[in-house]
C-alpha cells in the first residue's frame, strides 16, 4: 500500500464524518487549575465523597503515564471500557451495517465475531495454519471494495504464538483497510510490540489492555494506539464518561509500579517455563504448542474428559476443542507456583 496516498476519510462511514460529537460540561470546562472553582455546570451532587464529580472524559493522567511508558504522544492514544469498548467504537466507526465486511482468522479472540455479529457486518473468517501463522495469499484473495478492517491478534489466543514480522508487514503494505493488531499479551513476548512502528503504517491500530499482564482485569480498561487521525474518529463517537473515576485512580496507581509489574511479568514466564516442563512428562498430552502468552495450549488424547476430571478436581482450565484447529485442545493459564504444582499434582493423577 502506497502510505503516501492512503486517506482515512474514505473509510469512515457517512453518517460519522458529519456527527457533531457530544460535548459534555468537563469538555467544555478542562482547566487543570480547579483547586478553588466552583462547579456548578454539570448538575452533580454537590456532597464531596471522592466520585461525586464527573470523571476526565479524556483520562489525561493515565494517558501521561502510558504515554512515557509506551513512547507513544497521548494524542495518539484512546481508552475504553475494555479493549472490548475499543473494538466495537473501531467497528462503529468504519463498518457500514449490511453492507461492509471484515476479516478474521480463526482460532483467535472470539469477541471480534460476535461485535460482527452485534454491528451487523460480514465476518469472512481465514483459517491460520496448522502452525498457527495467516495465510496471507488466501487472505489478500478474500479482499473486495468493501473489506474494513482485519483483524490479528499477536500473540494469538488460543493458540499463544506470535504471528511472523514479515506476514505481518506484508499485510499492512497489501490490505488496502484498517489492521487491527490485538497485542493483549504482548507483555509476555519476547518479540518487539508493533508499537514502535506505528509511524510507519497509517492504517495500523494497536490495541492493548491492563487486564493481562498490568493485574487490573476488575477494572476494566483497554487501550487504543494509532494515528492521530484514527483516535480523533474514535474519540468522536465514545461515550463522554467511558472510563469511570475509580478505574481511573486504580490504572494511575499500577501504572506508576512498573518495577512491581516487571517483576511480575517474569515471575509468570519463569513459571511457564517451569510448567511446560511438567506438562512434558504427563503421557496423555499429545502435544504443547509454542506460547508467548500467560498461557499454554496442549493437545490431549480427550480435552472433554480431562476437562471434567480436573473441574472434579478443583481446578478450571479452557476446553478449546471446539475451535478449529484445536481439536482435543485445552488451554491452561499460568497461575502461582502453589496453583501450578496443585494443576501437576491432579494431571500426574489422572
Amino acid at each position: 500500500m502506497d502510505t503516501t496516498n492512503f486517506n482515512i476519510n474514505q473509510l469512515v462511514r457517512e453518517n460519522i464524518k458529519g456527527l457533531q460529537p457530544y460535548s459534555s460540561a468537563r469538555d467544555e470546562y478542562s482547566d487543570s487549575s480547579t483547586q478553588d472553582m466552583v462547579f456548578l455546570d454539570a448538575n452533580e451532587n454537590p456532597f464531596e465523597n471522592g466520585v461525586n464529580r464527573y470523571p476526565d472524559p479524556q483520562q489525561n493522567q493515565v494517558k501521561e503515564i502510558l504515554s512515557k511508558l509506551k513512547k507513544v504522544a497521548p494524542k495518539n492514544i484512546v481508552l475504553g471500557n475494555g479493549s472490548d469498548e475499543i473494538l466495537d467504537l473501531i467497528f462503529r466507526a468504519f463498518c457500514e451495517p449490511n453492507i461492509d465486511n471484515i476479516i478474521t482468522l480463526p482460532p483467535t479472540y472470539g469477541m471480534y465475531s460476535v461485535l460482527a455479529n452485534i454491528n451487523a457486518i460480514e465476518n469472512t473468517k481465514v483459517l491460520l495454519t496448522d502452525r498457527f501463522q495467516p495465510k496471507v495469499t488466501e487472505i489478500l484473495k478474500h479482499v473486495n471494495p468493501r473489506t474494513k478492517i482485519l483483524f490479528l491478534c499477536s500473540p494469538n489466543n488460543p493458540s499463544g504464538n506470535s504471528f511472523s514480522t514479515e506476514k505481518v508487514e506484508t499485510l499492512l503494505g497489501e490490505f488496502k483497510g484498517l489492521v487491527v493488531i490485538d497485542e493483549a499479551y504482548i507483555d509476555f513476548s519476547d518479540e518487539k510490540s508493533w508499537l514502535e512502528r506505528l509511524e510507519e503504517f497509517p492504517n495500523l491500530i494497536i490495541t492493548q489492555t491492563l487486564s493481562k499482564a498490568y493485574g487490573l482485569a476488575g477494572i476494566r480498561l483497554g487501550v487504543c494506539y494509532a494515528s492521530q487521525e484514527i483516535i480523533s474518529i474514535l474519540n468522536k463517537i465514545k461515550p463522554p464518561y467511558n472510563v469511570n473515576e475509580l478505574t481511573q485512580q486504580r490504572a494511575v496507581e499500577r501504572l506508576s509500579k512498573a518495577e512491581e509489574v516487571s517483576l511480575e511479568i517474569l515471575e509468570i514466564k519463569n513459571q511457564r517455563t517451569a510448567l511446560i516442563s511438567r506438562l512434558e512428562t504427563i503421557p496423555f498430552i499429545q502435544k504443547i504448542y509454542p506460547t508467548a502468552c500467560n498461557f499454554v495450549l496442549i493437545k490431549v488424547d480427550d480435552a472433554t474428559k480431562r476437562y471434567q476430571q480436573l473441574i472434579a478436581k478443583g481446578i478450571v482450565i479452557r476446553n478449546r476443542t471446539t475451535q478449529p484447529l484445536c481439536e482435543n485442545c485445552l488451554r491452561i493459564t499460568i497461575g502461582t507456583e502453589e496453583e501450578n504444582t496443585t494443576l501437576w499434582n491432579a494431571l500426574k493423577e489422572l
